[in-house]
């Protein structure tokens, strides 16, 4: 597989060297503070010929697709690297400072930081965006290895423990904070986890879920309103419903933030 990815590897530079945007560091990227600036994907673009829709089709280019899970691990990890680098975007959220909203992600198998690139970053300007400019936002990224064999098993144990972690610290620091919980792939699997580690009262406090390409669809989270719940899977996604083919349609989930956004706002 190695002479392969080298070869998959250079042209992934070369597609990637192609997209570069002048400037692009300084035209407004995510932030990595944990109040997160509304700063909508479009605006990180300074040419208006780069929009989500390029965005969306260079993924195409950068990512292996109808690849098994298992054989995946280094090609996607290389292209996030490459996409984070050329588009600016952070892949790390820390919510160290309380805010009126927080969305705690986990991201999918093999992503960088700990929101990723594919969906993560993507989600969290749109409802920025949305709340912006009277309330605030904060994301916690669950810090996790996100590893094939984590997938493999129903969403890694370990992750599945610090996303409980993470919404009990904010619960209890940031009392009066509205509580997202997401995920992506994998991220969807332990998000399944944590509703079931988690305490009725502690469920309660949660505003809304969204998980992207769920893994364990069309199964529902335990112990949340189904009204309160969005799952978004493309129909021919094979990761959605226990599959382990990575196909285009479970890289695109970034068409499908607005729709997650609203559905968040809905819910506040």
């Amino acid at each position: 597989m190695r002479p392969f990815f080298l070869l998959w590897a250079s042209s992934a530079l070369v597609a990637a060297k192609a997209l570069s945007v002048p400037n692009i560091a300084a035209s407004g990227a995510s932030s990595s503070q944990s109040v997160h600036n509304a700063v909508p994907l479009g605006s990180r673009f300074p040419s208006s010929s780069v929009s989500l829709n390029d965005f969306l089709a260079q993924l195409a280019l950068l990512f292996p697709f109808d690849v098994l899970v298992q054989n995946a691990a280094d090609l996607t990890l290389f292209a996030q690297n490459v996409i984070a680098k050329v588009w600016d975007i952070s892949t790390t959220q820390d919510a160290i400072v309380c805010a009126d909203v927080t969305i705690v992600f986990a991201r999918g198998t093999n992503e960088a930081g700990n929101v990723g690139v594919l969906v993560g970053p993507e989600f969290f300007d749109a409802v920025a965006a949305r709340l912006a400019p009277r309330r605030t936002m904060a994301v916690q990224g669950v810090n996790y290895p996100a590893s094939i064999p984590g997938f493999l098993q129903g969403g890694d144990p370990l992750g599945s423990q610090q996303m409980v972690l993470d919404v009990r610290r904010l619960l209890g620091g940031c009392p009066n904070t509205k509580l997202v919980l997401s995920g992506y792939s994998q991220g969807g699997q332990v998000v399944h986890n944590t509703a079931n580690l988690l305490s009725a009262s502690a469920l309660a406090r949660v505003s809304s879920t969204v998980i992207f390409g769920d893994p364990k669809y069309p199964a529902l989270l335990a112990g949340i309103p189904a009204s309160r719940q969005l799952v978004i899977c493309h129909d021919t996604d094979d990761i959605c419903g226990g599959g382990d083919l990575i196909r285009a349609s479970h890289l695109d989930y970034a068409m499908d933030v607005d729709e997650a956004a609203d559905f968040v706002m809905r819910w506040l």
